[in-house]
Protein backbone atom coordinates (compact mmCIF):
# COMPACT_ATOMS: atom_id res chain seq x y z
CA UNK A 1 0.00 0.00 0.00
CA UNK A 2 1.71 3.35 -0.64
CA UNK A 3 2.16 6.20 1.98
CA UNK A 4 0.23 9.18 1.86
CA UNK A 5 2.80 11.98 1.88
CA UNK A 6 2.44 13.96 5.27
CA UNK A 7 0.80 17.30 5.38
CA UNK A 8 3.09 19.79 6.41
CA UNK A 9 0.67 20.92 9.19
CA UNK A 10 -1.30 18.61 11.23
CA UNK A 11 -4.26 17.42 10.41
CA UNK A 12 -5.56 17.12 14.33
CA UNK A 13 -5.51 20.47 16.05
CA UNK A 14 -8.14 20.13 19.28
CA UNK A 15 -10.32 23.15 19.28
CA UNK A 16 -11.13 25.39 22.61
CA UNK A 17 -14.25 24.72 24.02
CA UNK A 18 -15.69 28.32 23.34
CA UNK A 19 -19.61 27.78 23.43
CA UNK A 20 -22.09 28.05 20.60
CA UNK A 21 -22.36 30.85 19.32
CA UNK A 22 -25.24 31.85 16.82
CA UNK A 23 -25.60 29.43 13.28
CA UNK A 24 -27.62 29.10 10.43
CA UNK A 25 -29.89 27.85 9.62
CA UNK A 26 -28.01 24.40 7.83
CA UNK A 27 -25.91 23.95 11.42
CA UNK A 28 -29.08 23.44 12.54
CA UNK A 29 -30.51 20.74 10.41
CA UNK A 30 -30.50 17.04 11.77
CA UNK A 31 -29.05 14.31 10.18
CA UNK A 32 -32.49 12.51 9.53
CA UNK A 33 -33.26 16.14 7.79
CA UNK A 34 -30.26 16.01 5.52
CA UNK A 35 -30.31 11.81 4.94
CA UNK A 36 -31.72 10.35 2.10
CA UNK A 37 -33.35 6.67 2.34
CA UNK A 38 -30.14 4.24 1.48
CA UNK A 39 -32.17 3.22 -1.80
CA UNK A 40 -28.77 1.64 -3.23
CA UNK A 41 -28.04 -1.49 -3.66
CA UNK A 42 -25.63 -3.43 -1.64
CA UNK A 43 -21.54 -2.72 -2.92
CA UNK A 44 -20.65 -5.85 -4.93
CA UNK A 45 -17.14 -7.78 -3.64
CA UNK A 46 -15.30 -5.50 -6.20
CA UNK A 47 -16.75 -2.10 -4.57
CA UNK A 48 -16.01 -3.40 -1.03
CA UNK A 49 -12.40 -4.19 -2.19
CA UNK A 50 -12.22 -0.97 -3.27
CA UNK A 51 -13.31 0.43 0.08
CA UNK A 52 -10.87 -1.57 1.64
CA UNK A 53 -7.98 0.03 -0.12
CA UNK A 54 -9.27 3.15 0.47
CA UNK A 55 -9.60 2.73 4.49
CA UNK A 56 -6.94 0.91 4.56
CA UNK A 57 -4.73 4.05 3.27
CA UNK A 58 -6.72 6.08 5.83
CA UNK A 59 -5.44 3.87 9.04
CA UNK A 60 -1.77 4.03 7.85
CA UNK A 61 -2.34 7.88 7.64
CA UNK A 62 -3.67 7.62 10.94
CA UNK A 63 -1.04 5.54 12.23
CA UNK A 64 1.75 7.94 10.47
CA UNK A 65 0.58 10.49 12.03
CA UNK A 66 -0.54 9.40 15.66
CA UNK A 67 0.90 12.45 17.79
CA UNK A 68 -0.94 14.83 15.55
CA UNK A 69 -4.40 12.45 15.33
CA UNK A 70 -5.43 11.75 18.95
CA UNK A 71 -3.72 8.25 18.73
CA UNK A 72 -3.98 7.38 16.01
CA UNK A 73 -6.18 4.27 14.46
CA UNK A 74 -6.62 2.52 17.12
CA UNK A 75 -5.56 4.30 20.41
CA UNK A 76 -5.29 2.68 23.81
CA UNK A 77 -7.95 5.23 25.32
CA UNK A 78 -10.04 8.03 24.86
CA UNK A 79 -11.82 10.29 27.62
CA UNK A 80 -14.88 9.73 27.40
CA UNK A 81 -17.47 11.45 30.20
CA UNK A 82 -20.36 10.04 29.39
CA UNK A 83 -22.53 7.49 27.96
CA UNK A 84 -24.83 8.15 24.61
CA UNK A 85 -27.91 6.53 26.83
CA UNK A 86 -27.32 9.12 29.70
CA UNK A 87 -26.64 11.99 27.46
CA UNK A 88 -30.40 11.30 26.20
CA UNK A 89 -31.73 10.81 28.85
CA UNK A 90 -30.17 13.86 31.05
CA UNK A 91 -31.53 16.31 28.10
CA UNK A 92 -34.70 14.63 27.40
CA UNK A 93 -36.30 18.19 28.20
CA UNK A 94 -33.65 20.53 25.82
CA UNK A 95 -36.50 22.26 23.68
CA UNK A 96 -35.97 22.66 19.93
CA UNK A 97 -33.14 24.55 18.50
CA UNK A 98 -32.23 24.61 21.86
CA UNK A 99 -28.35 24.95 23.48
CA UNK A 100 -27.71 22.98 26.92
CA UNK A 101 -24.52 25.25 27.89
CA UNK A 102 -23.27 21.85 28.93
CA UNK A 103 -20.12 19.94 27.62
CA UNK A 104 -20.33 16.13 27.22
CA UNK A 105 -17.54 13.48 25.67
CA UNK A 106 -18.46 10.42 24.16
CA UNK A 107 -17.88 7.38 21.96
CA UNK A 108 -19.60 5.81 19.42
CA UNK A 109 -19.56 3.73 16.28
CA UNK A 110 -21.25 5.68 13.01
CA UNK A 111 -24.15 4.16 11.65
CA UNK A 112 -25.11 7.14 9.30
CA UNK A 113 -22.77 10.03 8.41
CA UNK A 114 -23.41 12.94 5.74
CA UNK A 115 -20.43 15.64 5.08
CA UNK A 116 -21.46 19.23 3.39
CA UNK A 117 -19.13 21.74 2.78
CA UNK A 118 -18.58 23.12 6.54
CA UNK A 119 -21.02 20.93 8.11
CA UNK A 120 -20.94 17.13 8.90
CA UNK A 121 -23.34 14.99 10.31
CA UNK A 122 -22.53 11.60 12.12
CA UNK A 123 -24.99 9.21 14.31
CA UNK A 124 -23.17 7.74 16.59
CA UNK A 125 -24.23 4.21 18.32
CA UNK A 126 -22.94 2.83 21.62
CA UNK A 127 -23.11 -0.73 21.73
CA UNK A 128 -26.93 -0.67 23.50
CA UNK A 129 -27.99 0.44 20.41
CA UNK A 130 -28.49 4.14 21.84
CA UNK A 131 -27.77 6.80 19.13
CA UNK A 132 -26.97 10.31 19.54
CA UNK A 133 -26.35 12.95 16.17
CA UNK A 134 -22.51 14.60 16.24
CA UNK A 135 -21.93 17.47 14.11
CA UNK A 136 -18.68 19.11 13.27
CA UNK A 137 -18.69 22.56 12.07
CA UNK A 138 -15.83 24.55 10.18
CA UNK A 139 -16.93 27.28 13.07
CA UNK A 140 -16.34 24.81 16.05
CA UNK A 141 -13.54 23.03 15.25
CA UNK A 142 -11.32 24.50 12.77
CA UNK A 143 -10.26 24.10 8.88
CA UNK A 144 -7.94 21.20 9.89
CA UNK A 145 -10.16 19.34 12.21
CA UNK A 146 -12.95 19.49 9.84
CA UNK A 147 -10.64 18.44 6.60
CA UNK A 148 -9.19 15.59 8.66
CA UNK A 149 -12.96 14.68 9.77
CA UNK A 150 -14.20 14.60 5.95
CA UNK A 151 -10.96 12.88 4.78
CA UNK A 152 -10.23 10.07 7.28
CA UNK A 153 -13.80 8.86 9.05
CA UNK A 154 -16.11 6.46 7.16
CA UNK A 155 -19.60 4.72 8.47
CA UNK A 156 -18.19 2.14 10.97
CA UNK A 157 -15.49 4.07 12.48
CA UNK A 158 -15.76 4.38 16.07
CA UNK A 159 -15.11 8.15 17.44
CA UNK A 160 -14.91 10.17 19.99
CA UNK A 161 -16.71 13.47 20.55
CA UNK A 162 -16.76 16.55 23.09
CA UNK A 163 -18.64 19.23 22.71
CA UNK A 164 -22.08 21.29 23.83
CA UNK A 165 -25.37 19.59 24.10
CA UNK A 166 -27.77 21.12 21.53
CA UNK A 167 -30.88 20.19 19.67
CA UNK A 168 -31.40 20.99 15.90
CA UNK A 169 -34.37 23.16 14.49
CA UNK A 170 -36.66 19.48 14.46
CA UNK A 171 -35.51 18.91 18.27
CA UNK A 172 -33.13 16.49 17.63
CA UNK A 173 -30.67 15.64 20.68
CA UNK A 174 -27.06 16.87 19.39
CA UNK A 175 -23.47 17.31 20.15
CA UNK A 176 -21.99 20.19 18.54
CA UNK A 177 -18.25 18.94 18.22
CA UNK A 178 -15.60 21.50 19.40
CA UNK A 179 -12.92 17.88 19.32
CA UNK A 180 -12.81 14.49 17.82
CA UNK A 181 -10.66 11.99 17.79
CA UNK A 182 -10.47 8.53 15.98
CA UNK A 183 -11.31 5.51 18.98
CA UNK A 184 -11.09 2.59 16.12
CA UNK A 185 -10.90 2.82 12.34
CA UNK A 186 -13.19 0.33 10.27
CA UNK A 187 -11.53 -1.60 7.60
CA UNK A 188 -14.58 -3.53 6.55
CA UNK A 189 -17.85 -1.28 5.20
CA UNK A 190 -20.79 -1.62 7.25
CA UNK A 191 -24.22 -3.25 5.06
CA UNK A 192 -26.86 -0.83 4.01
CA UNK A 193 -28.24 -0.45 7.29
CA UNK A 194 -31.39 0.62 6.04
CA UNK A 195 -32.32 -2.91 4.03
CA UNK A 196 -32.97 -6.03 6.61
CA UNK A 197 -30.32 -8.90 6.80
CA UNK A 198 -30.56 -11.93 5.65
CA UNK A 199 -30.91 -14.88 8.62
CA UNK A 200 -27.73 -16.07 6.69
CA UNK A 201 -25.73 -13.18 7.72
CA UNK A 202 -27.53 -12.67 10.71
CA UNK A 203 -26.58 -16.22 12.23
CA UNK A 204 -23.10 -16.53 10.58
CA UNK A 205 -21.75 -12.71 11.70
CA UNK A 206 -23.53 -12.38 14.47
CA UNK A 207 -21.68 -9.07 15.02
CA UNK A 208 -22.99 -7.30 12.25
CA UNK A 209 -26.44 -8.52 12.97
CA UNK A 210 -25.93 -6.74 16.99
CA UNK A 211 -24.77 -3.43 15.25
CA UNK A 212 -27.79 -3.54 12.38
CA UNK A 213 -30.67 -4.85 14.66
CA UNK A 214 -32.47 -3.58 17.76
CA UNK A 215 -34.22 -7.21 18.37
CA UNK A 216 -30.32 -8.79 18.53
CA UNK A 217 -29.38 -6.97 20.84
CA UNK A 218 -32.45 -6.83 22.82
CA UNK A 219 -32.24 -10.74 22.74
CA UNK A 220 -28.83 -10.64 24.40
CA UNK A 221 -30.30 -8.67 26.93
CA UNK A 222 -33.33 -10.42 27.36
CA UNK A 223 -31.13 -13.75 28.24
CA UNK A 224 -28.63 -12.22 30.42
CA UNK A 225 -32.04 -11.03 32.49
CA UNK A 226 -33.19 -14.59 32.16
CA UNK A 227 -30.00 -16.13 33.58
CA UNK A 228 -29.95 -13.71 36.06
CA UNK A 229 -33.47 -14.07 37.23
CA UNK A 230 -33.60 -18.42 37.48
CA UNK A 231 -30.20 -17.80 39.56
CA UNK A 232 -32.04 -15.14 41.60
CA UNK A 233 -35.64 -17.25 42.48
CA UNK A 234 -32.82 -20.46 42.96
CA UNK A 235 -31.61 -18.38 45.91
CA UNK A 236 -34.90 -17.86 47.33
CA UNK A 237 -35.57 -21.18 47.49
CA UNK A 238 -32.51 -22.35 48.86
CA UNK A 239 -30.90 -24.03 46.10
CA UNK A 240 -27.37 -24.12 45.24
CA UNK A 241 -25.08 -23.44 41.89
CA UNK A 242 -22.82 -26.52 40.89
CA UNK A 243 -20.75 -27.72 38.08
CA UNK A 244 -20.35 -30.76 36.76
CA UNK A 245 -17.82 -32.38 34.00
CA UNK A 246 -18.46 -31.86 30.53
CA UNK A 247 -15.85 -33.93 29.24
CA UNK A 248 -17.39 -37.59 30.91
CA UNK A 249 -16.06 -41.47 30.27
CA UNK A 250 -19.27 -42.47 29.96
CA UNK A 251 -22.40 -40.48 28.98
CA UNK A 252 -25.58 -40.95 30.39
CA UNK A 253 -28.54 -38.78 31.81
CA UNK A 254 -30.69 -38.55 28.38
CA UNK A 255 -31.20 -41.08 25.59
CA UNK A 256 -28.72 -39.15 22.65
CA UNK A 257 -25.78 -39.62 20.36
CA UNK A 258 -22.78 -38.17 21.84
CA UNK A 259 -19.83 -35.71 20.34
CA UNK A 260 -16.62 -38.18 21.25
CA UNK A 261 -13.45 -37.16 21.37
CA UNK A 262 -9.85 -38.26 22.71
CA UNK A 263 -7.91 -36.94 25.79
CA UNK A 264 -4.10 -37.28 24.97
CA UNK A 265 -3.29 -36.91 29.08
CA UNK A 266 -4.97 -39.96 29.73
CA UNK A 267 -4.99 -41.69 26.40
CA UNK A 268 -8.82 -42.41 26.56
CA UNK A 269 -12.18 -42.07 24.81
CA UNK A 270 -14.01 -39.12 26.47
CA UNK A 271 -17.54 -37.76 25.61
CA UNK A 272 -19.06 -34.26 25.60
CA UNK A 273 -22.27 -34.53 28.14
CA UNK A 274 -25.34 -35.14 26.86
CA UNK A 275 -26.75 -34.12 30.50
CA UNK A 276 -25.52 -33.72 33.81
CA UNK A 277 -28.06 -35.79 35.55
CA UNK A 278 -25.54 -38.11 36.90
CA UNK A 279 -23.27 -36.29 38.32
CA UNK A 280 -26.67 -33.95 40.16
CA UNK A 281 -27.55 -36.96 41.88
CA UNK A 282 -24.42 -38.15 43.12
CA UNK A 283 -24.62 -34.01 44.78
CA UNK A 284 -27.96 -35.06 45.93
CA UNK A 285 -26.86 -38.21 47.74
CA UNK A 286 -23.75 -36.31 49.18
CA UNK A 287 -26.68 -33.84 51.13
CA UNK A 288 -27.05 -31.15 49.21
CA UNK A 289 -30.41 -31.25 48.94
CA UNK A 290 -31.18 -28.66 46.41
CA UNK A 291 -29.18 -28.29 43.46
CA UNK A 292 -29.09 -26.95 39.75
CA UNK A 293 -26.82 -26.27 36.91
CA UNK A 294 -26.85 -23.93 34.45
CA UNK A 295 -24.27 -25.00 31.50
CA UNK A 296 -23.67 -26.69 27.93
CA UNK A 297 -24.69 -29.38 26.66
CA UNK A 298 -23.79 -31.37 23.48
CA UNK A 299 -25.87 -34.01 21.53
CA UNK A 300 -24.65 -35.20 18.03
CA UNK A 301 -27.90 -35.19 16.38
CA UNK A 302 -29.93 -33.16 14.33
CA UNK A 303 -30.29 -29.13 13.91
CA UNK A 304 -33.40 -27.47 12.96
CA UNK A 305 -35.81 -24.53 14.40
CA UNK A 306 -35.80 -25.92 17.76
CA UNK A 307 -32.70 -28.10 18.37
CA UNK A 308 -28.98 -27.09 18.09
CA UNK A 309 -25.88 -29.71 18.69
CA UNK A 310 -24.76 -27.25 21.36
CA UNK A 311 -27.36 -25.79 23.90
CA UNK A 312 -27.40 -24.37 27.30
CA UNK A 313 -29.27 -26.25 29.75
CA UNK A 314 -30.55 -25.85 33.14
CA UNK A 315 -30.78 -28.87 35.45
CA UNK A 316 -32.35 -28.84 39.00
CA UNK A 317 -32.74 -31.65 41.78
CA UNK A 318 -35.13 -31.04 45.15
CA UNK A 319 -34.92 -33.99 47.85
CA UNK A 320 -38.11 -34.89 49.37
CA UNK A 321 -40.25 -33.04 46.34
CA UNK A 322 -41.62 -35.18 43.22
CA UNK A 323 -42.92 -35.03 39.91
CA UNK A 324 -45.79 -32.16 41.48
CA UNK A 325 -43.45 -30.11 43.36
CA UNK A 326 -40.92 -29.95 40.75
CA UNK A 327 -43.61 -28.71 38.21
CA UNK A 328 -44.38 -25.82 40.73
CA UNK A 329 -40.89 -25.22 40.80
CA UNK A 330 -40.44 -25.17 36.94
CA UNK A 331 -43.87 -22.82 36.73
CA UNK A 332 -42.38 -20.08 39.15
CA UNK A 333 -38.78 -20.48 37.35
CA UNK A 334 -40.74 -19.20 34.05
CA UNK A 335 -42.79 -16.74 35.40
CA UNK A 336 -40.41 -15.24 37.22
CA UNK A 337 -38.05 -15.29 33.88
CA UNK A 338 -41.24 -13.81 31.87
CA UNK A 339 -41.70 -11.14 34.93
CA UNK A 340 -38.15 -10.18 34.35
CA UNK A 341 -37.88 -9.74 30.98
CA UNK A 342 -41.17 -8.47 30.13
CA UNK A 343 -42.64 -6.87 33.55
CA UNK A 344 -45.37 -9.21 33.67
CA UNK A 345 -46.68 -12.54 32.76
CA UNK A 346 -47.70 -11.85 29.36
CA UNK A 347 -44.84 -11.62 26.77
CA UNK A 348 -45.12 -9.92 23.39
CA UNK A 349 -43.13 -11.48 20.59
CA UNK A 350 -40.80 -10.09 18.26
CA UNK A 351 -43.53 -10.07 15.51
CA UNK A 352 -46.59 -8.70 17.99
CA UNK A 353 -47.78 -11.80 19.41
CA UNK A 354 -48.74 -12.01 22.78
CA UNK A 355 -47.92 -15.20 24.98
CA UNK A 356 -50.01 -15.74 27.98
CA UNK A 357 -47.61 -17.45 30.87
CA UNK A 358 -50.01 -16.04 33.94
CA UNK A 359 -52.12 -18.56 35.96
CA UNK A 360 -52.25 -22.22 37.04
CA UNK A 361 -50.99 -24.19 33.61
CA UNK A 362 -53.06 -27.01 32.95
CA UNK A 363 -51.74 -30.99 33.73
CA UNK A 364 -53.06 -33.59 31.60
CA UNK A 365 -51.92 -37.13 30.94
CA UNK A 366 -50.53 -38.61 27.71
CA UNK A 367 -52.27 -41.23 27.76
CA UNK A 368 -55.87 -39.90 28.55
CA UNK A 369 -55.27 -36.87 26.30
CA UNK A 370 -54.21 -39.88 23.13
CA UNK A 371 -57.01 -41.92 24.04
CA UNK A 372 -59.16 -38.87 23.16
CA UNK A 373 -57.88 -38.10 20.62
CA UNK A 374 -58.09 -41.46 18.54
CA UNK A 375 -61.45 -42.31 20.09
CA UNK A 376 -60.09 -45.66 22.09
CA UNK A 377 -58.81 -46.47 24.77
CA UNK A 378 -55.03 -46.32 24.51
CA UNK A 379 -52.77 -47.64 27.94
CA UNK A 380 -49.68 -49.53 28.62
CA UNK A 381 -51.59 -52.91 28.09
CA UNK A 382 -52.57 -52.22 24.32
CA UNK A 383 -50.69 -54.25 22.29
CA UNK A 384 -47.86 -52.72 20.15
CA UNK A 385 -49.42 -54.59 16.94
CA UNK A 386 -52.83 -51.83 17.84
CA UNK A 387 -50.48 -49.50 18.05
CA UNK A 388 -48.56 -49.82 14.55
CA UNK A 389 -52.24 -49.83 13.08
CA UNK A 390 -53.13 -46.84 14.23
CA UNK A 391 -49.55 -45.34 13.21
CA UNK A 392 -50.01 -46.66 9.64
CA UNK A 393 -53.62 -45.43 9.67
CA UNK A 394 -52.51 -41.78 9.87
CA UNK A 395 -49.55 -42.20 7.96
CA UNK A 396 -47.02 -42.21 10.54
CA UNK A 397 -43.78 -43.87 10.26
CA UNK A 398 -42.11 -45.76 13.31
CA UNK A 399 -39.54 -48.08 12.87
CA UNK A 400 -39.04 -48.93 16.58
CA UNK A 401 -39.11 -51.91 19.20
CA UNK A 402 -40.27 -49.89 22.50
CA UNK A 403 -43.87 -49.86 22.68
CA UNK A 404 -43.61 -46.30 24.57
CA UNK A 405 -41.98 -44.58 21.75
CA UNK A 406 -45.47 -45.60 19.51
CA UNK A 407 -47.18 -44.24 22.40
CA UNK A 408 -44.66 -40.93 22.25
CA UNK A 409 -45.35 -40.46 18.72
CA UNK A 410 -49.17 -41.03 18.42
CA UNK A 411 -49.63 -38.19 21.08
CA UNK A 412 -47.51 -35.88 19.18
CA UNK A 413 -49.13 -36.63 15.98
CA UNK A 414 -52.38 -36.13 17.38
CA UNK A 415 -52.49 -33.87 20.61
CA UNK A 416 -49.75 -31.99 20.79
CA UNK A 417 -50.41 -29.13 17.88
CA UNK A 418 -54.16 -28.74 19.91
CA UNK A 419 -52.17 -27.01 23.22
CA UNK A 420 -51.75 -23.46 23.11
CA UNK A 421 -51.37 -22.25 26.51
CA UNK A 422 -48.57 -23.53 28.51
CA UNK A 423 -49.39 -27.15 29.42
CA UNK A 424 -47.71 -30.06 31.45
CA UNK A 425 -48.00 -33.40 29.90
CA UNK A 426 -48.28 -35.86 32.64
CA UNK A 427 -47.23 -39.78 32.72
CA UNK A 428 -45.34 -41.21 30.11
CA UNK A 429 -44.59 -44.74 29.21
CA UNK A 430 -42.39 -46.83 31.28
CA UNK A 431 -39.82 -47.43 28.48
CA UNK A 432 -38.86 -44.61 26.86
CA UNK A 433 -37.81 -42.98 30.29
CA UNK A 434 -35.16 -45.42 32.01
CA UNK A 435 -33.97 -42.77 34.57
CA UNK A 436 -37.48 -42.46 36.42
CA UNK A 437 -39.71 -44.09 39.11
CA UNK A 438 -42.55 -45.73 37.86
CA UNK A 439 -45.71 -44.29 38.73
CA UNK A 440 -47.28 -44.76 42.27
CA UNK A 441 -50.53 -46.45 41.64
CA UNK A 442 -50.43 -46.73 37.59
CA UNK A 443 -48.50 -49.90 36.25
CA UNK A 444 -46.61 -49.81 32.94
CA UNK A 445 -46.24 -45.49 33.72
CA UNK A 446 -43.79 -42.90 34.97
CA UNK A 447 -44.07 -39.73 36.78
CA UNK A 448 -43.02 -37.81 34.49
CA UNK A 449 -44.04 -34.33 32.78
CA UNK A 450 -43.16 -32.29 29.62
CA UNK A 451 -43.97 -28.74 29.47
CA UNK A 452 -45.02 -27.80 26.13
CA UNK A 453 -45.41 -24.34 25.31
CA UNK A 454 -45.95 -22.72 21.84
CA UNK A 455 -46.14 -26.25 20.69
CA UNK A 456 -42.76 -27.01 21.39
CA UNK A 457 -41.16 -29.13 24.49
CA UNK A 458 -39.63 -26.67 26.78
CA UNK A 459 -38.73 -28.44 30.20
CA UNK A 460 -39.40 -32.20 31.62
CA UNK A 461 -39.50 -33.12 34.96
CA UNK A 462 -39.63 -36.54 37.45
CA UNK A 463 -39.85 -38.23 39.88
CA UNK A 464 -36.52 -39.58 40.64
CA UNK A 465 -35.54 -43.81 40.44
CA UNK A 466 -33.37 -43.98 43.19
CA UNK A 467 -33.80 -47.77 44.10
CA UNK A 468 -30.16 -48.56 42.61
CA UNK A 469 -31.60 -52.18 42.45
CA UNK A 470 -34.52 -50.81 39.62
CA UNK A 471 -31.74 -48.47 38.13
CA UNK A 472 -29.11 -51.38 37.48
CA UNK A 473 -32.24 -53.28 35.98
CA UNK A 474 -33.26 -50.47 33.50
CA UNK A 475 -29.37 -49.51 32.93
CA UNK A 476 -29.25 -53.39 31.86
CA UNK A 477 -31.83 -52.77 29.34
CA UNK A 478 -30.11 -49.57 27.88
CA UNK A 479 -26.66 -51.56 27.20
CA UNK A 480 -29.01 -54.24 25.67
CA UNK A 481 -30.41 -51.71 23.29
CA UNK A 482 -27.01 -50.04 22.18
CA UNK A 483 -25.44 -53.35 22.11
CA UNK A 484 -28.44 -54.01 19.47
CA UNK A 485 -27.24 -50.44 17.21
CA UNK A 486 -29.27 -48.11 19.22
CA UNK A 487 -26.87 -44.93 19.30
CA UNK A 488 -28.98 -43.06 21.87
CA UNK A 489 -28.88 -45.92 24.18
CA UNK A 490 -27.31 -45.02 28.13
CA UNK A 491 -24.33 -46.84 29.26
CA UNK A 492 -24.44 -48.72 32.47
CA UNK A 493 -22.78 -46.25 34.97
CA UNK A 494 -21.45 -48.15 37.39
CA UNK A 495 -20.02 -45.56 39.82
CA UNK A 496 -23.52 -43.85 39.47
CA UNK A 497 -25.21 -46.95 40.84
CA UNK A 498 -22.46 -47.31 43.78
CA UNK A 499 -23.58 -43.86 44.75
CA UNK A 500 -27.09 -44.74 44.71
CA UNK A 501 -25.99 -47.51 46.82
CA UNK A 502 -25.50 -44.62 50.00
CA UNK A 503 -29.10 -44.07 49.55
CA UNK A 504 -30.61 -41.15 47.47
CA UNK A 505 -33.94 -39.38 49.38
CA UNK A 506 -36.89 -39.13 47.35
CA UNK A 507 -36.35 -36.48 44.91
CA UNK A 508 -38.01 -34.57 42.18
CA UNK A 509 -36.08 -33.28 39.03
CA UNK A 510 -36.27 -31.22 35.85
CA UNK A 511 -34.28 -30.20 32.94
CA UNK A 512 -34.97 -27.11 30.90
CA UNK A 513 -33.32 -25.90 27.67
CA UNK A 514 -32.56 -21.99 28.00
CA UNK A 515 -32.75 -21.54 24.30
CA UNK A 516 -35.73 -23.20 24.64
CA UNK A 517 -36.88 -20.73 27.29
CA UNK A 518 -36.07 -17.49 25.23
CA UNK A 519 -38.14 -18.64 22.30
CA UNK A 520 -41.15 -18.81 24.66
CA UNK A 521 -40.67 -15.65 25.85
CA UNK A 522 -39.70 -14.05 22.27
CA UNK A 523 -41.10 -15.85 19.75
CA UNK A 524 -37.84 -16.77 18.06
CA UNK A 525 -36.36 -19.31 16.53
CA UNK A 526 -33.63 -21.21 18.28
CA UNK A 527 -30.72 -19.40 15.93
CA UNK A 528 -31.70 -16.52 17.14
CA UNK A 529 -31.67 -17.26 20.66
CA UNK A 530 -28.16 -18.14 20.52
CA UNK A 531 -25.60 -15.63 20.64
CA UNK A 532 -23.09 -17.94 17.96
CA UNK A 533 -25.19 -20.22 16.81
CA UNK A 534 -23.15 -23.47 14.99
CA UNK A 535 -23.66 -23.03 11.46
CA UNK A 536 -22.55 -24.77 8.38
Amino acid sequence: MPRIARRARPLFVRAPFRGIHHQSTPVRESMAEQQSPADATEPTPEEISEQQAVRLAKRERLIEQADDLGGGAYPVAVPITDAIADVRAKFVGLGVDEQSGERVAVAGRIVHLRNTGKLCFAALQSGDGARIQAMVSLAEVGEEQLAAWKELVDLGDHVFVAGEVITSRRGELSIMATEWRMAAKAIQPLPNLHNELSEETRVRSRYLDLIAREQARRTVLDRAAVNASLRRTFTELGFVEVETPMLQVMHGGASARPFVTHSNAFDTELYLRIAPELYLKRAVVGGIDRVYEINRNFRNEGADSTHSPEFAMLEAYQAYGDYHSIADLTQRLIQDAAQAVSGGHVVTWADGTEYDLSGQWDRISMYDSLSEAVGETVSPETPIERLRELADAEGIEIDHPLHGKYVEELWEHHVKGGLERPTFVMDFPVDTSPLVRAHRSIPGVVEKWDLYTRGFELATGYSELVDPVVQRERFVEQARLAAGGDPEAMQLDEEFLRALEFGMPPTGGMGMGIDRLLMALTGLGIRETILFPLVK
